[in-house]
């Protein structure tokens, strides 16, 4: 009897240690719900259902809600996406996404991972698709297997279609290589309509870039891009949409080997004459980049404040850049006579250039990029300082670049109430007068940037992620 009971006793060691040896295998930590809540798996494609804030779901592999199909996502809500799988939520043509939460219960699309370890690109993010126009034939979006394909080229009747409602949500940690050179962002936009509402969202720590645009009509309000690895706002493919008020806030460390930029547009993959050309516009954006002050970085791969390429025209106005080491760069001949001919509109802007002011690619004359800009816009040569920031009305504590990652303000207070930065709007231009854009701005606010005497950010948004407890 002695020794079966210690028979036993080995064999059950031995099943624990099996247990343990697959749960390290697994490599997708339990997010630990809290007692009482629930953990439901979200895989394959979805029918119609409601995601209540009284569970915890998690996302598994690639998760379609397909045409004539409605997720809907109550407040409060917290969605883990799961990184051995590679999770990827994706809204196909005709589905849609109705996650529409408040200010004090934001809905979160986050990593599975453990707290204190999550990190950029831990799943795929959210990939949002519809039929608005785009200037590719039958374009497919990078990465999802089998292709997915959305827009529709040469062609406006679905510009106002509605791909759901995003209002007050957070994507976190998303953004991954789902095959060999192909990576999701933490939120992709192919072609999607301005019926789609999109106000109040948060990226944070994505592996790739924060918001990009493929085509589309569809507009944007109160953006954040935050630590990010590639670009913050990246427009292709003939988007023609808007946004007022973004944030972006870059940590020195994190930049992509193809050059980090805070704007990245471009009209096509190639060069090549196509239309619709990207003519989406921005207002009122506030760009804090790397660099908190003097002109060194330590990482060589963020490049410009703004990098226009391949025949892109899209407008920014009322916007301030600092802390990238270039401020503007024309990639290609036709970027700069798009502007010289009105298609895109650079107005009102202040850029600090901590190292270089512009540049320009191969066949266009840096010094006729100078002469645009300058007409219109505001140029504070570097090295950077805190007191060229706080002549704008910028607080230093707000730069990523002055302290280490673990004191940064877990509440950061972004309002301009004196300086610069202030005052100086200006909505005159004709830019907003034209079609699908005369109602969209807000054209009382007087400050430039994305902050004036309110914190938008308050309530919902989140600066530490990784070590957020849900």
């Amino acid at each position: 009897m002695k020794n079966l009971l210690l028979n036993y006793f080995a064999f059950a060691i031995l099943l624990l240690a099996v247990a343990a040896c697959d749960d390290k295998d697994n490599n997708t930590p339990d997010p630990d719900p809290t007692p009482g809540d629930e953990l439901v798996e979200l895989s394959g494609t979805l029918t119609t259902r409601t995601l209540t804030a009284d569970k915890k779901y998690i996302l598994r592999g690639q998760v379609f809600v397909r045409d004539g199909q409605v997720l809907t996502v109550e407040p409060g809500t917290v969605i883990f996406g799961d990184k051995r799988t590679r999770a990827t939520l994706i809204i196909d043509k005709g589905g849609r996404l109705e996650a529409n939460g408040t200010v004090d219960r934001p809905i979160v699309f986050t990593s599975s991972q453990e707290a204190g370890v999550r990190d950029r690109g831990d799943w795929g993010g959210l990939v949002i698709l519809g039929r608005a126009n785009t200037n590719q034939p039958n374009p497919a979006i990078e990465g999802v297997t089998p292709e997915v394909n959305f827009g529709t080229n040469g062609s406006t009747q679905f510009d106002n279609e509605s791909s759901g409602t995003l209002r007050y949500v957070r994507v976190e940690f998303g953004g991954i290589e789902l095959t060999p050179n192909n990576e999701t962002n933490s939120i992709t936009m192919g072609g999607v309509g301005r019926g789609t509402v999109m106000e109040y969202n948060m990226v944070s720590f994505g592996g790739d870039d924060g918001f990009e645009w493929f085509g589309g009509t569809v507009n944007g309000k109160y953006f954040i891009s935050h630590a990010t690895w590639d670009d913050d706002f990246d427009c292709d493919f003939g988007w023609s949409g808007n946004v007022q008020f973004g944030l972006v806030v870059r940590y020195p460390g994190f930049a992509d080997q193809s050059q980090s930029n805070a704007f990245e547009c471009d009209n096509g993959p190639n060069d090549n004459d196509v239309e619709p050309y990207t003519t989406g516009t921005f207002s009122n954006v506030t760009v804090i980049g790397p660099i908190a002050t003097g002109n060194s970085i330590s990482n060589g791969n963020y490049a410009h404040a703004v990098d226009l390429r391949r025949r892109t025209a899209i407008s920014i106005f009322n916007s301030v850049f600092t802390g990238f080491p270039i401020g503007l760069r024309m990639n290609q001949p036709s970027v700069l006579a798009n502007y010289q001919a009105g298609r895109g509109v650079l107005e009102n802007n202040i850029m600090v250039t901590p190292r270089t002011q512009f540049a320009a690619g191969s066949g266009v004359d840096v010094a006729a990029v100078e002469n645009y800009f300058k007409v219109a816009n505001t140029v504070v040569p570097g090295p950077a300082s805190a007191e060229i920031h706080t002549g704008l009305g910028l607080r230093q504590d707000l730069f990523f670049g002055s302290r280490l990652p673990d004191q940064y303000p877990a509440a950061p207070d972004f309002r301009v109430t004196s300086g610069t930065l202030a005052t100086g709007a200006k909505f005159d231009n004709a830019k907003f007068n034209e079609a699908n854009r005369t109602t969209f701005f807000d054209k009382t606010v007087q400050f430039i940037g994305a902050f004036g005497a309110t914190n938008w950010t308050t309530g919902w948004a989140e600066f530490d992620p990784v070590d957020k407890e849900y």
